[in-house]
Order: structure tokens, then C-alpha cells, then sequence
């Protein structure tokens, strides 16, 4: 969207550019984040054995671009056990429950390969090392420790996180993990409300069972139980600084919150008198405007689909 550019090549984000934290970093660039990286500060997380470095990288797609190669704790370790599993994706800090797993589809994804020890680095030391003062959109998939990490960051720095994304368990998958209701408890008392939650999950269905019926017809007869989501927060609007609400105007309109980004233009309007907040305003009504000449085509497909899917049942 050109008011994108509009708001990020202004005079507030000169000398304070976006900061985005990826805790946990897949390492591709977070989709919600490809419009206005060029824009922004990116700190990202890799954890591997080699010597402890941060490093500042040239990189196409965001206007500068940070990366540790360090385990993320709440609190300082030195070195922690860290469990290798047989999917990279379930490797975690915490110990896979062997026990409270064992009645799940995905289990075997769990199991322990490896007990390694490596290297780790808090929050706050690396903060503080590279000098970011502020956080405006805080992502984290740890397997099992994303709440401690958010909790572990000073308190004058989580109050300047607008956006949140967190992937808790709901099942019990690792050993004294933080789960859903517990980032949903916290987040609510640090002011901030659920923009989307997307839950997923396995079968429930041992092994033995699994093998007689096969594991492709498994995954496609047996009921998918809720197993951990991924949660988006948005902090609630309130005394925020006219740079705060424009950022988090951009970051409603990635996430597709219209009605949100209204508000909060709506908001900066009757607090600054900057005429930027008055084209976001516009924008927004114009981004509704076409998608709502989208919903014939849309409720088109969606017949298309529902029609093909009666043929073949």
C-alpha cells in the first residue's frame, strides 16, 4: 500500500525506525514483514554451536538487519541443555514429555536424539549490546518458553511493544512449558487484546493403532484435536506517542484489522494535528472500499468449492 511508504519515509520514523524482534527465526523473512522491512530494524535469533557473535548483515530486504547465533533463556545460564528431536521443529530447551505425548499422532516427532549443550544469551544482554531501546513488534516460537522470554524483558521496554505473536502448547507436549491460558492471562493484564488466534493440532491416536490403520488414513479419519496456536495481540490504543499510532495503524492494516486502523486514525486525529492522519484515514476507506468489491467473487469461489466438494463426498 502506498500509504505504507507514506507514513514509514516520514519525519517520525527518521531517526526511530521500525524494531522487529524474531525469536526463534525460521530463517526467511516473516511474511507479515515483507512490505516494510526495507524500512526497518530486524533482530533475529539463530541458535547454532559456533563462537558467540553478533553480527550486523547487509541484507536486501531490510534496512539493517542483526543476527545471534545464541539460545534465548529468561535468565542467565552460560551453557543449557538443549533437546535435539527428531523433528528440528519440536527441538526445544524444555524436555519433551515422553509420558503426557505418548497418546498423540505426532509423537514420534518428539523424541530425543540428541542432549547437547550450547551456548545462550538473554534478552536483555543483547538489547542492551546492540543498543535497541524499544520493540514495536515482538515475535516468538521457542517451543514452550515464548511467555517467560516476554516476561523476561524490562518493564520500560515491553511497554513499547504495539504487536505480539506468540505460539504457546495447549496439550501437554514439553515439561513445565508456558501454555495458552497463561499468555492469554498475562497479555490481557498488560493491555493488550487477541487479534487472531489459529489453532492447530494432531490426532489423537497411538502408535499401535496408527500402524493398522496407516498413518496417511490416520491423519484424514480421525478428528483433529487442538494441540497449540499461534496468537496475535495488538496493545490496546491509549496514551500513545502520534508515531506509535501511525506504526500501529500500518500494523493493523498488515493484519487486516480495518476496523482497528479506523479507530485508531480516528484517535491520532482528535490528539495531533498532522494532516498524515488524515490520509491514513482516507487510505483505510479506500483499502475497504476495494475489498469489499472483492466479497461477490469470494462468495463465488466459495460456491464453486462447496459444489465440487458435494461431487466427490
Amino acid at each position: 500500500m502506498k500509504i505504507f511508504d507514506t507514513i514509514l519515509q516520514s519525519s517520525f520514523f527518521k531517526d526511530q525506525p521500525p524494531v522487529l524482534i524474531d525469536i526463534g527465526a525460521s530463517g526467511g523473512i516473516h511474511p507479515k514483514w515483507k512490505t516494510i522491512a526495507k524500512y526497518s530494524c530486524c533482530l533475529a535469533f539463530d541458535a547454532d554451536d559456533r563462537e558467540f557473535q553478533i553480527s550486523e548483515q547487509t541484507n536486501k530486504d531490510f534496512k539493517k538487519l542483526v543476527r545471534v547465533n545464541r539460545i534465548v533463556t529468561a535468565l542467565p545460564s552460560g551453557n543449557t541443555p538443549f533437546y535435539l528431536t527428531q523433528s528440528p521443529f519440536c527441538s526445544s530447551l524444555l524436555e519433551p514429555d515422553e509420558e503426557k505425548l505418548r497418546p498423540w499422532l505426532f509423537k514420534s516427532l518428539f523424541e530425543v536424539q540428541k542432549i547437547t549443550s550450547l551456548p545462550t544469551v538473554t534478552l536483555s544482554e543483547t538489547l542492551k549490546s546492540t543498543g535497541i531501546s524499544y520493540i514495536d513488534w515482538f515475535k516468538v516460537d521457542t517451543q514452550g518458553t515464548d511467555l517467560r522470554l516476554y516476561i523476561s524483558l524490562p518493564q520500560n521496554i515491553r511497554e513499547t511493544i504495539l504487536l505480539a505473536e506468540f505460539e504457546p502448547g495447549i496439550m501437554d507436549a514439553y515439561k513445565n512449558e508456558d501454555k495458552l491460558y497463561s499468555v492469554m492471562e498475562e497479555m490481557q493484564m498488560q493491555g493488550f487484546w487477541l487479534s487472531s488466534m489459529n489453532v492447530k493440532g494432531t490426532q489423537r491416536l497411538q502408535n499401535i493403532y496408527s500402524v493398522q490403520i496407516g498413518s496417511f488414513l490416520s491423519e484424514r479419519i480421525i478428528k483433529t484435536s487442538p494441540g497449540w496456536a499461534e496468537l496475535t495481540y495488538f496493545r490496546n490504543p491509549g496514551n500513545l506517542s502520534c508515531r506509535s499510532l501511525l506504526l500501529m495503524i500500518v500494523f493493523a492494516l498488515l493484519d487486516r484489522q480495518y476496523g482497528f486502523a479506523l479507530e485508531l486514525a480516528d484517535q491520532g486525529i482528535q490528539q495531533y494535528p498532522d494532516s498524515l492522519l488524515v490520509e491514513c484515514r482516507k487510505a483505510i476507506l479506500i483499502k475497504i472500499q476495494k475489498e469489499k468489491r472483492k466479497i461477490p467473487l469470494i462468495l463465488l469461489k466459495r460456491k464453486i468449492n462447496k459444489l465440487f466438494a458435494n461431487i466427490h463426498a
